[in-house]
């Protein structure tokens, strides 16, 4: 993510922020993030915090307006299942330049995402039995369903 103002692609918000950049509650509307998610990426290190301004009154930090470019790179990345600490790797790579490990970080987070998928998928069968076994067993003194999940076992 270069430092580019063009990199929003919303010449919108580029006419929100005047010559000196965003004050924090227009960065969170033009990121769509609240002024507590802001601090707390300025907190982990995925979003630089702008240098304080002279004391002068009425005077308060000015966000560069790649800041919400940024701000929207990890929203879109957090949609796809990236962990903060996955999109900050990914924020120290955001030149492209080395693909190899943009990759390995990716196909890391697939696999998980993809174990996550089958487990649903077994939970699902398990549900879909258990429901038809309710089903079949209508004069069980039990229900299949509930005794299932009171039943002591590994907590699937």
């Amino acid at each position: 993510m270069g430092n580019s103002d063009s990199m929003t692609g919303n010449t919108a918000d580029n006419t929100a922020a005047n010559a000196t950049g965003y004050a924090i509650g227009a960065l969170e509307r033009a990121g769509r993030v609240g002024v507590e998610t802001v601090r707390d990426y300025q907190r982990r290190g995925l979003l630089p915090q702008p240098p304080k301004p002279a004391r002068l009154a009425g005077a308060y930090r000015r966000y560069r307006v790649a800041a919400v470019a940024r701000l929207r790179f990890i929203r879109r990345a957090q949609r796809l299942g990236f962990a903060l600490d996955e999109i900050a790797e990914l924020l120290q790579l955001a030149d492209g330049t080395d693909r190899r490990w943009i990759r390995r970080i990716a196909s890391a987070r697939l696999a998980r995402l993809e174990a996550r998928i089958a487990d649903m998928q077994r939970m699902a069968d398990t549900l879909h039995h258990l429901i038809h076994a309710c089903e079949d067993n209508g004069r069980a003194p039990h229900c299949p369903i509930v005794e299932s999940i009171t039943e002591p076992g590994d907590g699937r």
